[in-house]
């Protein structure tokens, strides 16, 4: 099968990523299912996989000296191509979506239990935009952001992978929603219906005076004093994520200030690491089927042009996802 391979880990996708075009097919255990990927899509993770950083991811199971994996993709969408024994939710020929190991190449092998059925609604390659990035906004608005109807959420990073999602998801859940992003991005934003849309080089939401009840940080770099001050007295800070480059926490200290702080205001603040899990891609599918969730896809790469992908969400240019076609 043609894959994309990784053998050592390095921050530039170009130096360490390549495509074969004889990669031997993964084989299935009796509760694993193989999956003829369709296409797969970068987000933020893929990045820390594929360079190893921080140095705490390779001890989650990624590989301490090298990549364990065939090649850094997680989110995928396709359709099965086998099942094991032991599985019985799922059969061949289902389009599925959802997470995966080494999701770069032709074929995947994926557990059942993170995989749900494509919305029918949407195409392979945006059926593919949605599993990481989809979950964790899910799970940031939902679970530790408790966004409840008549709300005010404030999306810091809205045009973002996590943030487009986040925008979309807080107002199907009755919420009113300010994004905040680049002006160039300005419009991609409003038009996820956020009713508000901040440009951060004209206005500092933080001194503008409006208190919102729930704030989501996908942008990783205000310190916590000043998304503090932009939260109502008793709202939730949801923090996604983090980056500061460090080797070892990576932007993480931040999230660690927030957990520490919390118990002793009024104020909620807090992080969490996104579950992957069928239930909430069943979600996410029913959001999709009735047309309260669209993946914004910026651009779709052909398999080979992998490396240029992740160099472009790396590099910020992306407006919403970054998908390859397999």
């Amino acid at each position: 099968m043609r894959a994309i391979v990784q053998d050592e880990y390095g921050s530039a996708a170009e130096a360490v990523l390549r495509l074969e075009e004889a990669v031997a097919r993964p084989t299935i255990g009796e509760d694993e299912v193989l999956v003829r990927v369709a296409a797969a899509s970068v987000d933020r993770g893929t990045w820390h996989i594929m360079a190893g950083l921080p140095l705490p991811i390779r001890l989650a199971g990624f590989g301490l000296r090298a990549p364990k994996p065939l090649n850094p993709g997680r989110s995928v969408a396709g359709t099965v191509a086998a099942v094991g024994r032991a599985v019985s939710d799922l059969t061949a020929g289902d389009d599925v979506y959802g997470t995966c190991e080494g999701s770069f190449a032709q074929y995947a092998r994926a557990e059942p239990g993170k995989l749900a059925g494509k919305p029918p609604n949407l195409s392979f390659e945006q059926a593919a935009a949605m599993p990481i990035s989809g979950m964790t906004a899910l799970q940031a608005v939902r679970d530790r952001g408790q966004v409840e109807p008549g709300q005010s959420v404030l999306v810091v990073g809205a045009s973002g992978g996590v943030g487009t999602f986040a925008v979309q998801i807080a107002r199907a859940y009755g919420a009113e929603v300010t994004g905040v992003c680049s002006p160039a991005k300005v419009d991609l934003v409003r038009s996820l219906g956020a009713e508000h849309v901040i440009d951060y080089t004209q206005q500092d939401f933080t001194r503008g005076g409006r208190r919102y009840d729930v704030i989501v940080d996908t942008g990783g770099n205000r310190r916590l004093s000043d998304l503090r001050r932009a939260l109502a007295p008793r709202g939730r800070l949801v923090l996604v994520g983090g980056e500061t480059g460090g080797r070892l926490l990576g932007g993480s200290e931040r999230s660690i200030r927030a957990l520490a702080l919390s118990p002793l205001v009024r104020q909620k603040l807090g992080t969490f690491i996104a579950s992957e899990n069928a239930a909430d891609l069943v979600v996410l599918r029913e959001l999709a089927e009735t047309g309260r969730l669209t993946p914004a896809v910026d651009r779709t790469y052909p398999l080979g042009e992998t490396a240029a992908a992740i160099t472009r969400m790396q590099d910020g240019r992306a407006r919403g996802k970054l998908v390859v076609s397999v």
